[in-house]
């Protein structure tokens, strides 16, 4: 009989040595003759419970009442109802005596009374509380009364364990039995282990043993009594030491105390049914059990329901107990995330509840959350993470970024919304200092060079202020690749002000990576005909940048001449650099709101604006002069409004899958393909300098006297200056005097439309316009006529003959 009762029981093993788990410091308090224990998995260290019951021999009654509660707990499930994972029974021989013990394994939880303490909870919070825990105690004992026609017996407050998410559980399964109530006449006891119940717990037909009374009364008769205990002991915070202290009510809310009297009905048969106890909407209605059960059915609401609870989910969760959003609301939101079953909005709250976390627990309950988000197809919920990304971002380490995060980022760098575009942009300031120099230079450079040419001027602009801030996360020959090809070949002719001021303040921000003769030659020339540029802002920034350049060429010209071999001479000895940087660095971080977009730009466009305003001059104070100037320098009047830039059409973060768009072709597409400009011989290159920076200014000036002729339209994806119409049309000559003359070839420039490969054809710029010329006689419809005339005289001649 012994062996058949350790098969039930699941033993397994004949030593203690045999447990998968490690038994550690008991509970102060338990139900019955059980002890709790904490306990981990030999397996993987995951926490569990373990509770013990030791007897003397294998006919010892609570042994026998033990053995039926573990078969119990294991057969019986529900949500509200403790969970099984594996039990033993051990036997042991100390000398004589022999000792018999059983471990039941169950998840991890604690006492009822143990995490009351814990909590601390005053007030209003402690009695929303106390409801969600009733709540789901009345679940678990009416799932047994009315389901599974079975009586608990005990119900009690030693009865409930709380689990790490703070949910109740009913266990104490040792005197649960069968209710029989079709042998109404049998006076036999219906609960074998009734022995075991306390006598302050016992109703009145359970003291007097009144079996016949018991079986015609409902089945959740005894259960609702116990139930009333609970409730007793939980609002007077003391264990209940004899049956006549339920009459003391003081402490019982009031609108919870009638149906607290009509479970401690003298008669079975009138007391309230515990399925009917939920229903008290007066009582279980309040946020905390209407925020807890809104998340558990979150998958039956529909899109209406989801958005409006969860942008009222941030402010409702200030006023909940704290830790029960943490250690409740968090892990339910976060689950309803990862698995699409909540809405954007629910971001901004799990980020906010998140920043009530430690740094370690921010690490393992919400990061993991957000890494797995960036690989969502859900278009609003990968905006709102770039929008929020300098809330986590600082937390997610270099590996995470680089090998997770940033793939599925990228992606927004050429999605047909250029809202997105522009907050993937944004993103790029906090992610690209944790990226690897093989993925900056092999593709983060390729997309900010596509983006330096963008249909929308506020995003070129912000991409010339965040290569000047990653300018000091890339290797030096990145940088004399990349950084004086985009500020001065791009930066400083765009027609937009505010992104050839941003090019001006980016070189004097990085002015310490360039020597003397690149100052001299490359970046002085490029900056000093901006001192006549038609935005005043320009012009300013232009001074300051010339004076500043100048200052470094002559402590390099200083200390040459005093035979100083320590030539490398930079911003580092400048005054101000840190503000400059300071610029670059305030500049993308703030946040344009859609009420701050500027009139004359489409709303694509506005939005950034807002982020390129500086801390001594921002470049949103350009924004009026170039309202200013937008009418009569870039005609945006007779423009078509682009696609909205929160438009949702797409398939989520943008049209490319595996690497750059397809209109680049080669695998070396953007700066990667720019090698080192060369030096320029003595007198000759520095006049064809001169004559390459006339561009510039010549451009502004024409723009404002023919607004017509540079409209640009914002529909298309194409550059918005004819000659940029190849994306590296402007930078593929490999000196400065080669991208320059074409410049002032103003008359030929309109033909350039049906070629886009006339302002690379060759390198010398007389040998440009002769390609230009003979493109433009091969390429009009003209050409058909003098064909034909060929044939008309080709047969005459031959009639001839």
């Amino acid at each position: 009989m012994l062996k058949f009762l350790k098969g039930v029981v699941a033993g397994s093993g004949t030593g203690l040595k045999d447990l998968p788990y490690n038994i550690g410091e008991p509970y102060p308090s338990a139900w019955g003759s059980w002890t709790h224990h904490r306990g981990t998995s030999k397996d993987d260290g995951s926490p569990v419970s373990i509770f013990c019951l030791s007897g003397s021999s294998a006919q010892d009654g609570h042994l026998a009442a033990g053995r039926n509660g573990v078969k119990r707990l294991r057969t019986v499930r529900h949500p509200n109802i403790l969970s099984f994972l594996h039990s033993t029974e051990l036997e042991t021989v100390d000398g004589s005596m022999s000792r018999i013990t059983i471990y039941m394994v169950t998840e991890p939880v604690m006492p009822l009374a143990e995490k009351i303490k814990e909590l601390g909870l005053e007030g209003m919070q402690r009695d929303e509380y106390y409801a969600w825990g009733l709540n789901q105690i009345s679940k678990a004992v009416s799932f047994l009364n009315n389901d599974c026609k079975l009586v608990h017996g005990n119900v009690c407050l030693t009865s409930v364990v709380v689990t790490p998410t703070l949910d109740w559980k009913l266990h104490a399964f040792d005197v649960l039995s069968e209710f029989d109530g079709n042998n109404e006449n049998q006076n036999g006891p219906m609960l074998q282990y009734e022995w075991m119940i306390g006598a302050q717990y016992k109703p009145m037909e359970l003291v007097k043993s009144d079996w016949v009374a018991i079986r015609k009364s409902p089945p959740w008769a005894i259960d609702a009594w116990g139930l009333g205990c609970l409730i007793n002991e939980l609002f007077s915070g003391m264990k209940l030491v004899k049956t006549e202290d339920l009459r003391n009510t003081a402490a019982i809310p009031k609108s919870l105390l009638h149906d607290y009297q009509r479970l401690l009905s003298s008669m079975p048969s009138r007391r309230m049914n515990v399925s009917k106890l939920i229903e008290n909407g007066e009582y279980f209605q309040n946020k905390l059990v209407d925020t807890i059960h809104f998340m558990e059915i979150l998958t039956l609401k529909d899109s209406v329901e989801k958005d409006t609870f969860f942008r009222k989910l941030p402010n409702l969760a200030e006023q909940l107990p704290r830790q029960i959003v943490l250690k409740k609301l968090l892990p339910l939101l976060a689950s309803s995330l990862e698995f699409g079953s909540a809405a954007a909005p629910a971001l901004t709250a799990l980020l906010k509840m998140g920043s009530w976390l430690s740094a370690e627990e921010y690490t393992v309950k919400v990061l993991p959350t957000i890494v797995k988000l960036f690989a969502s197809n859900d278009r609003a919920i990968r905006v709102s993470l770039l929008q929020h990304i300098d809330q986590y971002g600082e937390s997610l380490t270099a590996q995470l970024v680089d090998e997770q995060v940033y793939p599925h980022v990228a992606t927004g760098f050429s999605d047909t919304s250029a809202f997105l575009r522009e907050l993937t942009l944004k993103s790029m300031l906090i992610l690209a200092p944790k990226l690897s120099h093989r993925t900056i230079s092999g593709s983060l450079l390729k997309y900010l060079s596509k983006l330096q040419v963008d249909e929308e001027p506020a995003i070129r602009t912000n991409t010339t202020i965040l290569l000047g801030n990653i300018a000091s996360h890339l290797n030096e020959g990145t940088r004399k690749r990349v950084l004086i090809n985009a500020f001065t070949v791009r930066a400083l002719r765009d027609t937009f002000p505010p992104a050839r001021s941003a090019g001006v303040m980016a070189l004097s921000a990085t002015s310490s990576y360039y020597d003397a003769t690149e100052i001299a030659t490359r970046i002085l020339p490029s900056v000093v005909v901006l001192i006549v540029d038609p935005d005043s802002d320009v012009r300013a920034k232009s001074f300051q940048a010339v004076e500043q350049f100048l200052q470094i060429v002559k402590q390099y010209h200083e200390k040459t001449s005093s035979g100083d071999d320590d030539t490398n001479i930079g911003m580092s000895s400048m005054p101000g650099n840190a503000g400059l940087l300071g610029w670059a660095m305030s500049s993308l971080t703030i946040k344009g709101k859609p009420s701050e977009q500027a009139a004359p730009l489409v709303p694509a466009s506005a939005a950034p604006l807002a982020s390129v305003a500086s801390n001594a001059s921002s470049l949103m104070d350009t924004q009026s002069t170039a309202s200013g100037h937008a009418m009569s320098s870039m005609d945006f009047a007779d423009q078509p409004e682009p696609e909205s830039p929160t438009s949702t059409d797409g398939d989520g973060w943008g049209e490319i899958a595996n690497g750059i768009s397809e209109d680049h072709n080669g695998d070396k597409d953007g700066w990667d393909e720019l090698e080192p400009l060369e030096e320029p011989k003595p007198s000759p290159a520095l006049a064809s300098i001169q004559a390459a920076q006339q561009r510039p200014v010549a451009q502004p000036m024409s723009q404002a006297k023919q607004p017509a002729t540079s409209s640009r339209p914002k529909t298309t994806v194409k550059p918005p200056r004819v000659e940029d119409d190849d994306l590296w049309g402007s930078i593929a000559a490999p000196a400065p005097k080669t991208g320059s003359k074409p410049l002032n070839a103003k008359p030929s420039a309109s033909f350039d439309n049906d070629d886009p490969w006339a302002a690379i054809a060759a390198p010398a710029p007389t040998t440009r316009a002769k390609p230009l010329s003979l493109g433009r006689g091969r390429g009009t419809k003209t050409t058909a006529p003098k064909l034909g005339a060929q044939r008309i005289n080709r047969t005459g001649s031959s009639g001839g003959i």
